[in-house]
């Protein structure tokens, strides 16, 4: 071949790459849009665990697309107050919320079976009903006709049963006690004569320190050592029966999620998957520590009894036979869970806890 005969060939196929170059430009820009959303959160930044789930997808979708999808977090307050996340999403003043969903039990009670109901499913649980069972697609039928799409996003694990002024030994004591506790616990407590109160995270400190509310729970010791509670409460009880293992979830507007590029969707359940994994980490890591300087400050640990505990089960069980007849909705995924339930704990008392029952004996003889 010639020379000239060589460059002539070179320059037709130069300006058959650079036509392809222009046209992939376009194609490549509709494939991957430039989409900006806000997601409200109901929780402070000060809560790094549980503020740091709307950060991690954020961070993470936008990593998965190269800037072209961005997700803006807010705290609680900054566009809307946190006991309104969901409302905003719904409305379509923000595109997502991270929130929990029992927040809104009052609206349906479904909405409470989505974080957690008393004497539920641990958090493990929760992970197996939400991604192997049937609970992200029977929630999603709910979720659709309030207007948004819903994907787990955290879990804080069992949870602290809270902080009290007074020691609690008998269900009498816990009669016109103002407890702030959320979802639908508080229907349930209320049966044993407790005064519900539900308040967002940030307006619990002030509450109890002036007394307005006799006791309050929210998480466990790591955000509840933030939170400054063992200050101006002496008593910290457990298990958080009522929050055997609460889901965090992501809520996005149905119309905006559903008119997203399905690898933008996927990209988001994916990044909402990491946030929910990482939180529970967080807190398995952080807890342990911040427990042991709880009580070096002076923080009392005390367990409910078994009295009160039986009595607040036989309570929750009256109250969902109640639900499940007044809210079909309810039912329908009550009972999917409910069965779940009984095989995972079936399970569950046989390798798992016979394990972590004889590591916990090692632990307390000092082996471990």
């Amino acid at each position: 071949m010639d020379r000239r005969s060589f460059m002539k060939k070179a320059g037709v196929a130069g300006a058959g790459a650079a036509a392809a170059a222009t046209l992939a430009a376009p194609a490549i820009a509709q494939e991957n849009p430039k989409i900006t959303w806000r997601i409200t959160s109901s929780f402070p930044k000060s809560l790094d665990t549980i503020y740091g789930g709307a950060v991690d997808i954020a961070e993470r979708v936008a990593a998965a697309t190269d800037g072209n999808f961005t997700i803006q977090p807010y705290a609680a307050g900054e566009i809307v107050p946190g006991l309104q996340a969901l409302d905003a999403v719904a409305a379509g003043t923000v595109e997502a919320a991270h929130t929990t969903s029992y927040y809104f039990w009052g609206k349906e009670p479904t909405f409470a079976l989505g974080t957690a109901i008393p004497f539920g499913l641990n958090a493990r649980m929760q992970n197996a009903w939400f991604y192997q069972g049937n609970g992200n697609t029977l929630l999603n039928e709910f979720f659709a006709t309030q207007g948004v799409y819903g994907l787990p996003a955290g879990n804080t694990g069992v949870q602290m049963g809270g902080w009290f002024r007074k020691e609690i030994n008998t269900v009498d004591d816990l009669k016109g006690l103002k407890f702030r506790i959320a979802g639908l616990a508080g229907k349930v407590v209320e049966k044993v004569g407790v005064v519900p109160q539900q308040l967002a995270g940030g307006d619990i400190y002030p509450a109890l320190e002036k007394g307005t509310i006799d006791a309050a729970e929210f998480v466990g010791p790591y955000d509840d050592q933030k939170l400054g509670f063992y200050k101006v409460a002496k008593y910290y009880y457990y298990p958080g029966w009522w929050e055997g293992g609460p889901v965090v979830h992501a809520f996005f507007n149905l119309d905006k999620y559903n008119n997203l590029p399905k690898h933008y969707q996927a990209i988001l359940t994916d990044a909402c998957a990491f946030a929910n994994t990482n939180m529970m980490a967080k807190y398995d890591a952080k807890n342990p520590q911040a427990l042991k300087q709880l009580v070096a400050e002076g923080t009392v640990l005390r367990p409910f009894t078994q009295e009160i505990m039986a009595a607040c089960y036989d309570a929750a069980l009256g109250i969902y036979a109640d639900l499940s007849n007044q809210s079909a909705s309810f039912k329908k995924v009550y009972d999917d869970q409910l069965a779940f339930k009984k095989d995972a704990y079936l399970w569950a008392q046989i390798a798992e806890y016979t394990f972590d029952t004889f590591m916990m004996i090692q632990q307390r003889s000092g082996k471990l």
